[in-house]
């Protein structure tokens, strides 16, 4: 089971940290102090000192620590620290920007990660309190509204929208990211539903196929030839166990859920003995011809192949009405596997894809062809017969590879 990758580092600094460490930069900034920014501020009451400073910086922690937790008390104490350590409760004294850098980092952190309604209400608790500020301060609030000036209690309002604009776009960013995975996990279930199907109509009814043909034949020489019966009902528990096999492989696929690969071996052209052996028992002669060296083939090009191969005589048995069928597997052109059964029989349906019953088989193995990039074609021959074709083409693979298909297979 391959493990997840861990996420960047700046990814795994819990939100806490981050608000810690803005706050430890806005109290170690000179310009957020009333201390060295005295000469600008001179009518700011005087500061109290390192003492002062832990008192806030304990408060600010407690804030830091409650972001994830109680998002809007957490901001409040950021609030409250940040105004007591720079004396914004004074009428005289503007609050720099830079001081308000946990509260900041807080608010984006918060937008971006917990539900709407604190987002909002944490928003609103930054905005009212230097709404409030920004009308005690001298200056500013006629800054605002007349062009002339602007203060630093205007700047860390425009400051903390952008950081709520920030976060909101983080959000939408994953949301918006999460919504894309869950629309390709729910495709990724249909396209593993709609193989799923393909597999078990492939197997189920070339074998129920074989069951009703020697089935019949049992029925009708049970009486006259009973050693004939009981060879029928042989090929009958022979199809029948082969059936439960293959469901059962299916099986264990859908009850995968780790990821490890299967311990059955997909099917592939190296069951074309077994396919046509079955089939000649039950009474329809598989003649296949094989022409060219067989190479390495992808698991998923050989087990169209085969699937093909399979679909195609199981509709010989059922509508073809006649006593033989040619499979001819092509691998004389590079870069290309060719693939065709032909028949001589006047059966009915002789499109196989029309009337009850007779739609899907066809329509899965064009699915199929197509989604490996081949060709498809199926019809009936002019003199009579049916003829499904496929040109498959198989990308050049490395000869540490195995094939999936065995040597040379005789009808």
């Amino acid at each position: 089971m391959e493990s997840t990758p861990a996420p960047p580092l700046l990814r795994r600094v819990p939100p806490e940290v981050w608000v810690g460490l803005a706050w430890c930069v806005a109290a170690g900034y000179p310009a957020v102090r009333l201390g060295g920014a005295a000469a600008q501020h001179p009518g700011a009451a005087a500061h109290g000192g390192w003492a002062f400073t832990l008192a806030d910086t304990v408060v600010a922690f407690a804030g830091a620590a409650l972001v994830r937790r109680l998002p809007v008390l957490s901001v409040a104490l950021l609030l409250v620290a940040a105004f007591t350590e720079t004396d914004g409760w004074s009428a005289g004294a503007e609050v720099p920007p830079g001081a308000l850098f946990a509260v900041d980092a807080a608010l984006c952190l918060i937008t971006a990660s917990r539900p709407r309604r604190s987002s909002r209400a944490a928003f609103a608790l930054v905005m009212l309190f230097l709404v409030l500020h920004i009308g005690l301060v001298r200056g500013s609030t006629v800054g605002i509204f007349t062009g002339t000036h602007i203060g630093s209690a205007d700047g860390a309002a425009l400051l903390a929208l952008v950081a709520w604009l920030v976060g909101r776009s983080v959000r939408q960013s994953r949301e918006h990211a999460e919504a894309l995975s869950a629309r390709a996990a729910e495709e990724a279930v249909t396209a593993e539903r709609l193989r799923i199907a393909r597999e078990m109509h492939d197997t189920v009814a070339h074998s129920l196929g074989i069951v009703a043909l020697q089935a019949g034949a049992a029925r009708r020489v049970i009486d006259r030839r009973p050693e004939r019966a009981k060879q029928a009902l042989g090929e009958i528990e022979d199809a029948g166990r082969d059936t439960l096999a293959a469901l059962r492989r299916m099986l264990v696929v859908l009850r995968r859920a780790d990821g490890e690969a299967s311990a059955t071996v997909p099917q592939g052209l190296s069951d074309l003995d077994r396919l046509a052996g079955v089939t000649t028992a039950a009474g329809v002669r598989v003649e296949v011809r094989r022409h060219g060296e067989p190479g390495p083939l992808p698991p998923e090009v050989d087990l169209a192949a085969f699937r093909i191969v399979q679909e195609s005589v199981t509709n010989v048995l059922r509508h073809a009405d006649a006593g033989a069928c040619v499979v001819a597997v092509d691998h004389r052109r590079a870069g290309e596997l060719s693939v065709e059964v032909t028949d001589r029989g006047r059966g009915r349906g002789r499109d196989r894809g029309a009337g009850p019953g007779g739609g899907f088989g066809l329509a899965g193995l064009r699915e199929r062809v197509a989604l490996l990039g081949g060709e498809f074609e199926a019809g009936p021959l002019p003199g009579g017969g049916f003829r499904v074709a496929a040109r498959l083409p198989v990308p050049v693979l490395s000869a540490s590879v195995p094939s999936a298909s065995g040597g040379e297979v005789a009808g």
